[in-house]
């Protein structure tokens, strides 16, 4: 799997990860045969992260990369409560500030989707913060 990504990386040629470069944003793509019902939203890392956070997920989707970030694919939302840490950047709609973001890592399912929680708690783990929680008030039935 991180052989494969890391070819892929390296220059390998690819489809189109953005269809569109805005001012720095580029809104990433997925592959044409995966299943997006839960919209989507990217998780940017460090790119020097990217491996380890890779090699110790327990289901990895969609990763786009580029030199300085690698984008975690997840559903919709998945920052709700979630106090991500500083050097990580979400973004909505995975509209990403990225420079010709590559695909390097498609799933074998058909859901582009690294699960949120299992990839917040790794992240908080490589970049040395306890994982913390938002508040949130729900109303008793």
């Amino acid at each position: 799997m991180l052989r494969n990504a890391l070819s892929r990386l390296r220059g390998t040629p690819r489809p189109r990860a953005a269809e569109e470069s805005r001012g720095g944003r580029v809104q990433l793509s997925l592959p044409p045969s995966m299943s997006a019902s839960l919209g989507c939203d990217a998780v940017g890392v460090p790119a020097r992260h990217g491996f380890r956070l890779m090699s110790h997920l327990p289901r990895t989707g969609c990763v786009f990369a580029d030199a300085d970030r690698w984008w975690w694919i997840v559903p919709a939302g998945s920052d709700l409560d979630l106090d991500w840490p500083e050097q990580v950047m979400y973004a909505p709609g995975a509209d990403v500030p990225a420079v010709r973001p590559r695909l390097i890592h498609s799933p074998d399912s058909l859901t582009p989707y690294t699960p949120p929680i299992p990839l917040f708690l790794m992240v908080c783990q490589v970049a040395g913060v306890a994982p913390t929680w938002a508040r949130s008030v729900v109303p008793a039935p």
